[in-house]
């Protein structure tokens, strides 16, 4: 067992197995968060598949929103508020599947990040290659062309009032 999958099974343990409500939710992203020294939502972030040309396609963005999947992101992989790309194999994924899987027994919420993660799951166990994407403000000017093409999808969203 590896101490990402010790500390998801640690904090499933002292969560629960399924949150069921609103403030059950609301509870576990603020305990993630409490976890996350410094972390703040990103000004976007999402999960992308990466073809064998090299082209990026995101299977889900989320601007400005949906904190819970964001800590759950951070949380499995290490993110510690910066913009930045991860690369996402199959043990990642399932952690945070799995970490994020409770929040389905709500039916408050329609759960979009847990459905793309799960699809893109299966590119990367049929061999693709997926990405985790932060970007922590629209003034990144970095080099990742995974953050980029994000930032580029976050000022786009923000210029059409999404």
């Amino acid at each position: 067992m590896t101490a990402t999958d010790a500390t998801v099974t640690a904090l499933l343990a002292e969560l629960g197995e399924t949150w069921e409500t609103v403030e059950k939710i609301s509870a576990a992203r603020e305990r993630l968060i409490a976890d996350l020294p410094g972390w703040h939502l990103p000004a976007a972030y999402g999960i992308a598949t990466v073809d064998g040309e090299g082209a990026l396609a995101f299977a889900r963005t989320n601007v400005g929103v949906h904190p819970l999947p964001a800590a759950v992101m951070a949380t499995v992989l290490g993110h510690t508020g910066e913009s930045g790309s991860y690369a996402l194999d199959a043990t990642s994924l399932g952690l945070m599947i799995r970490l994020l899987s409770p929040a389905e027994a709500c039916t408050a919420y329609d759960h979009p990040n847990l459905a793309a993660w799960r699809e893109v799951q299966k590119t990367v166990e049929a061999g693709g290659t997926a990405l985790a994407v932060f970007l922590k403000d629209l003034d990144y000017s970095g080099d990742d062309p995974a953050v980029r093409a994000l930032r580029d999808i976050a000022v786009q969203e923000a210029a059409d009032g999404r």
